[in-house]
C-alpha cells in the first residue's frame, strides 16, 4: 500500500447473544478491529459498536403482593402492579399498614442494582443505588395506605442479565425502608425484571397500497365532474340549459304570478301547485 485505499467488508449473520454492558467491575463490548500488517510493527485500530437486545411483552406479568413485618410491632402489606418492567415504564404500587406499634419517622423506596461477578467461591457483588425517594414523612396509623409511583425513564438502566457467559449477572431490586425515631432501619427488598422494549418501526408503503391510492384518486376525479343530463323541450328537441337561464325563467314566472297574468290553478306546465292535507277534528 503506497497511497490511501478503501476496502469493503461485510459480516453476514453474526449472532450477538448478549447486550453491551459497562459496569463497575465488568465490561462486555463489541468492536471492529482492523489490523494492518507492517514489517516492523502492525497497525491496529478498534471501533466500538453498541448492541441492544430487544424483547417483546412478557406473556405472564403478575403483580407482586407480600405481607411483612415484626411480630406484635409492625405489620405492612406492599403491592406492585407488575413484576416485569421495560426501561421506560412506571412502577405503580401501594403500602398498606395493618399494624403499627413503632414510632416510624419516615419511609423511603430505592432502586438498587446488584452486579455480581465471578463464580464459585470467588464471587464479588457490587451494589449501586440508582434512585431513592421518600414516600412518607411522619408516623402512619393503622389502615393508612401510601401510594407509590416511580418513573424509570429518567435513569440509565440496563435489562436484567443473568449468568452472562457464566461470568457476571445484573439484577435490580426495589428496596423499601422504614426508619423509626431511634434511627433504626427496617427494610424489605423485592427483585424486579427489567427488559428493553423494541421501538415501533413503520412499515414501508407497498406497491399495492400505492396502486389502491391511485385508483381512489382516479375515482374521486371522475366523481368531481359528473355528466350533465340532456334536457329536451316538449317537442323532443334538445336545447341548452344553464343556471342563469333557469334563474331568469323562475324570476319571470314569479312576476307573472304576482301580476295575475298566470293563474296558479291553470294547467301551465311551468307552474306546480302543491297541496298538503289538513287534519280534521
Amino acid at each position: 500500500m503506497t497511497h490511501s485505499m478503501s476496502f469493503n467488508f461485510e459480516f453476514v449473520n453474526v449472532e450477538k447473544h448478549y447486550e453491551s454492558y459497562t459496569g463497575a467491575n465488568v465490561k462486555l463490548r463489541y468492536f471492529l478491529r482492523v489490523t494492518v500488517i507492517k514489517r516492523l510493527s502492525d497497525l491496529v485500530k478498534e471501533t466500538d459498536i453498541a448492541v441492544h437486545t430487544l424483547s417483546s411483552y412478557p406473556d405472564v406479568n403478575s403483580s407482586i403482593k407480600m405481607e411483612v413485618g415484626i411480630e406484635d410491632c409492625l405489620h405492612i402489606e406492599f403491592e406492585y402492579n407488575k413484576s416485569k418492567y421495560h426501561l421506560k415504564d412506571v412502577i405503580v404500587g401501594k403500602i398498606y399498614f395493618l399494624l403499627v406499634r413503632i414510632k416510624i419517622k419516615h419511609m423511603e423506596i430505592a432502586i438498587i442494582k446488584k452486579e455480581t461477578t465471578g463464580a464459585g467461591p470467588n464471587v464479588f457483588t457490587e451494589n449501586e443505588t440508582i434512585a431513592k425517594y421518600e414516600i412518607m414523612d411522619g408516623a402512619p396509623v393503622r389502615g393508612e395506605s401510601i401510594p407509590i409511583r416511580v418513573f424509570l425513564a429518567g435513569y440509565d438502566l440496563t435489562p436484567t442479565m443473568r449468568d452472562i457467559a457464566k461470568k457476571f449477572s445484573v439484577r435490580y431490586y426495589l428496596n423499601l425502608v422504614l426508619v423509626d425515631e431511634e434511627e433504626r432501619r427496617y427494610f424489605k427488598q423485592q427483585e424486579i425484571i427489567l427488559w428493553r422494549k423494541g421501538d415501533r418501526i413503520r412499515k414501508p408503503i407497498s406497491h399495492s397500497s400505492s396502486t389502491v391510492s391511485n385508483n381512489v384518486h382516479s375515482l374521486q376525479s371522475t366523481a368531481a365532474t359528473p355528466s350533465t343530463p340532456e334536457l329536451k323541450s316538449p317537442d323532443g328537441r334538445p336545447h341548452a340549459f344553464t343556471r342563469q337561464d333557469s334563474t331568469n325563467e323562475t324570476t319571470d314566472l314569479m312576476s307573472k304570478l304576482s301580476t295575475g297574468e298566470i293563474n296558479p290553478t291553470s294547467e301551465d306546465p311551468r307552474v306546480t301547485v302543491e297541496t298538503s292535507p289538513v287534519a280534521e277534528e
